[in-house]
């Protein structure tokens, strides 16, 4: 099963920066990186120490159901090129572990999907959730604070 990685999406982004509301319809934060862990969900790497940085509440689904999760994401303040649909783990994903959890085409939880997985072990796991039938993707989020990391989606 080919598996890619996909950050937020150009467009969505855009409406962010040009002073779109956020899932609370709060515009953004903007605040001055201090060190490690603020990870851009567009580009999918980690904001350097001393750039600006943007945090809003974000809502990765189309629908409003009570699975579609709100929480905190961070986003480079300045434009950034988005990341490329890939096969190859983003460099952001740097804990030791992440939660990993497939849902169905209604944006739905599948029960038993969901789990800490070791970093080593996400591509892995991915692909064996994209493999069910039922999971139209998996959702990637950080084990400790539970906010959204990416999508990983079926490769086309």
């Amino acid at each position: 099963m080919g598996i890619r990685f996909v950050g937020l999406a150009s467009k969505d982004v855009a409406e962010i920066h040009a002073g779109g509301r956020d899932a609370y319809g709060n515009l953004p934060e903007r605040f001055i990186v201090d060190g490690p862990g603020h990870p851009c969900r567009h580009c999918l790497r980690d904001i350097a120490e001393g750039e600006a940085a943007l945090v809003l509440a974000w809502r990765p689904f189309r629908t409003r159901n009570p699975y579609a999760e709100t929480g905190p994401i961070f986003l480079c303040a300045g434009s950034c090129a988005g990341a490329e649909p890939s096969a190859d783990m983003p460099e952001m994903l740097s804990s030791a572990g992440y939660i990993l959890r497939g849902y169905d085409e209604g944006e739905r939880i599948i029960y038993g999907t969901g789990g800490v997985v070791a970093r080593g072990e996400i591509v892995a796991r991915a692909g064996e959730l994209l493999a069910e039938a039922r999971v139209a993707f998996v959702d990637i989020r950080s084990a400790a604070n539970n906010c959204f990391q990416c999508r990983v989606l079926r490769s086309e």
